[in-house]
C-alpha cells in the first residue's frame, strides 16, 4: 500500500503548493489536528486566501515530525459516531494545510525564524495546562520570547497569539505571563508586544481520543493509503473567538467557528459543564474499571449522578448565555459521551488532574459556597481523584500518576493517611496549594463533604457510592 503524501492523495480541495505559512502552532498535536486543522482547511477551501498554511511545532517529542513529515503535513481526520442502531460509522477527511513540522529542542532558531518571518500572521498554542508554567530555555515562553525578539529586529508587525487551551481567560493568561517573562528580560520587547500584538480568548470543544493502533489500521484499509499519524474526532464541533487579530484572519466561520466580542461566558459553560463532568466521569470511571467514557456513562447510576451534578450544581453558577437551552445542552453532552465510535479512554482524561481541577470543579465548589449552597456531588468528583492518585483501581489494576505535581501529590496522600481525617489534611497540605487556593482547606463544608465521599468510595465503591446519591 502506498504512503499518503502530496503524489498520492486526491481531490485536494485547493493548490496546496500555493501556500504562504501564516499561523504557527505551537504544541501539534491530536486535538489541534482535529480541530482548528480542520477548521482552518475549511476556510482555505471556501475562500480560497492562501495566507494560512500552518506550521506545527512539536515542543518536546519528534513522533509527530516523524509521522507527517514523509507524508508532506497530509494526514487524515476520522470523524466517529454510531448509527442508529448503534453501530459504529465514520468519515475520513484528508487535512491539507499543516505544511511543515517542526520540533523546537532539535532545530529552536528555526522555531524561532518562522515566528519572525513576514508572512506569518498567528500564532496559536495547545500546549496544556502546564505549558505556561515554565521559563526556562525551550519552555513556551522561552519560545515566543525568543521568536518574538527576532521578528522586532527583522522590523516586522505584530502578530496575533492566540491560546486554544481550556483555561479560563487563556488569552490573558498567555498575555500576563508573557509579558511579565519580557519584562523580567527585556522591557522594550515587552513594550513593543503590548503595543502591537493581540491575545484574544477562546474556547474549544471536541472529544478526541488518543489514536490507537486499532485506529490507524481501520483507517488505512478505509483509505487505500499507509496514513502513520491519522486522528480521530466525534462529530460536535464549537470553537469561540474574541475577533480580536493584528494581522488578519482565516474565515474560520466556515469551519464551524463563532466571533464574538467576549469568549468569557462560553469559556466557564466549557470548563465547567464539559471538562468539569468529564473528570468527574474519567475518575469515577477509571475507579471503577470502566476504560472507556461511553462504558462510565452507560452505568445508570453514574449517568444521573452527571446528570444531576450538571443540573443542580453546575448550571445554577454559569453566566446568562442568551440563546442557550442549557437544558438541551446537558442532554446533547451525555449524548456526546454515550459515543461508542470513540473509545475515548477514561485514562487519558485522568492525566494532570492538579492542572486541570482548579478551573473545572473548584471554582465552581467556591461560588457554591460564597452562596451557602450543597457541594456534595462535585466533592464527590474530587474525593474520587484523591482516590484514583491511590494508584490501584477496585479491580486491583494499577495505573500511573500522570502529573507535574506527581511528587508532592504523593506525599501529600501518604502524610493525609497518617491523620484523622485525610482528605481535610490532603486540601490543606501547604505542597498543594497551588491546587486548592489557601481558602479550600479551611472551609469545613468542602473538606467534610470530600471526606465523607472519600470514605465512602473507600469502603463501599465506586457503584455503591453513585447509588447512594440517587
Amino acid at each position: 500500500m502506498q504512503r499518503l503524501n502530496a503524489t498520492t492523495v486526491r481531490d485536494a480541495p485547493y493548490d496546496r503548493t500555493r501556500l504562504a505559512d501564516g499561523i504557527v502552532h505551537l504544541g501539534v498535536g491530536a486535538f489541534q489536528r482535529a480541530h482548528m486543522a480542520q477548521a482552518t482547511d475549511a476556510a482555505i477551501a471556501a475562500t480560497g486566501d492562501l495566507r494560512w498554511g500552518l506550521t506545527g511545532v512539536s515542543l518536546r517529542s519528534t513522533d509527530t515530525h516523524d509521522a507527517l513529515t514523509p507524508q508532506n503535513g497530509l494526514y487524515t481526520l476520522a470523524i466517529r459516531d454510531a448509527d442508529e442502531h448503534g453501530a459504529p460509522r465514520e468519515r475520513l477527511q484528508v487535512i491539507h494545510c499543516l505544511r511543515e513540522l517542526l520540533v523546537a529542542p532539535d532545530g529552536p532558531r528555526a522555531v524561532h525564524e518562522r515566528i519572525a518571518a513576514a508572512a506569518t500572521r498567528i500564532v496559536s498554542l495547545t500546549v496544556t495546562e502546564k505549558g505556561y508554567l515554565g521559563t526556562d530555555h525551550g519552555s513556551t515562553l522561552d519560545t515566543l520570547a525568543r521568536g518574538l525578539a527576532l521578528r522586532r529586529q527583522h522590523g516586522h508587525g505584530g502578530i496575533t497569539l492566540m491560546s486554544l487551551d481550556n483555561l479560563p481567560s487563556n488569552g490573558h493568561v498567555l498575555h500576563e505571563r508573557l509579558l511579565a517573562h519580557l519584562r523580567a528580560h527585556d522591557a522594550a520587547l515587552a513594550e513593543w508586544v503590548a503595543a502591537h500584538c493581540t491575545f484574544p480568548c477562546s474556547m474549544v470543544d471536541r472529544i478526541v481520543p488518543r489514536t490507537t493502533d486499532a485506529d490507524r489500521e481501520r483507517i488505512c484499509a478505509h483509505l487505500g493509503l499507509v496514513d502513520a499519524w491519522p486522528v480521530v474526532g466525534e462529530p460536535f464541533f464549537d470553537w469561540v473567538i474574541e475577533d480580536r487579530f493584528a494581522a488578519g484572519r482565516p474565515e474560520w466561520q466556515h469551519g464551524g467557528a463563532r466571533f464574538v466580542a467576549d469568549a468569557k461566558p462560553f469559556e466557564t459553560l466549557k470548563l465547567r459543564m464539559v471538562n468539569g463532568a468529564h473528570s468527574a466521569l474519567a475518575y469515577l470511571g477509571a475507579m471503577a474499571g470502566w476504560r472507556t467514557v461511553d462504558v462510565a456513562i452507560a452505568q445508570p447510576a453514574l449517568h444521573a449522578y452527571v446528570d444531576t451534578l450538571l443540573r443542580d450544581e453546575v448550571a445554577p453558577t454559569l453566566p446568562a448565555l442568551p440563546g442557550l437551552d442549557l437544558a438541551a445542552y446537558r442532554e446533547r453532552l451525555l449524548q456526546r459521551y454515550a459515543n461508542p465510535a470513540l473509545q475515548h479512554q477514561t485514562a487519558q482524561i485522568a492525566m494532570d488532574g492538579s492542572q486541570k481541577l482548579p478551573q473545572r470543579l473548584l471554582n465552581t465548589v467556591r461560588e457554591r459556597l460564597a452562596s451557602n449552597l450543597p457541594v456534595a456531588r462535585l466533592a464527590l468528583a474530587v474525593a474520587a481523584w484523591m482516590h484514583y492518585l491511590g494508584g490501584v483501581d477496585e479491580t486491583g489494576q494499577t495505573h500511573t500518576i500522570a502529573d507535574p505535581l506527581a511528587v508532592q501529590l504523593a506525599d501529600a496522600l501518604r502524610a493525609a493517611q497518617a491523620s484523622g481525617d485525610p482528605a481535610a489534611a490532603f486540601i490543606a497540605a501547604p505542597a498543594l496549594a497551588p491546587v486548592f487556593g489557601a481558602d479550600l482547606g479551611r472551609d469545613a463544608r468542602f473538606t467534610s463533604a470530600v471526606s465523607q465521599a472519600l470514605a465512602s468510595l473507600r469502603t463501599r465503591g465506586v457503584r455503591a457510592t453513585l447509588e447512594s446519591f440517587a
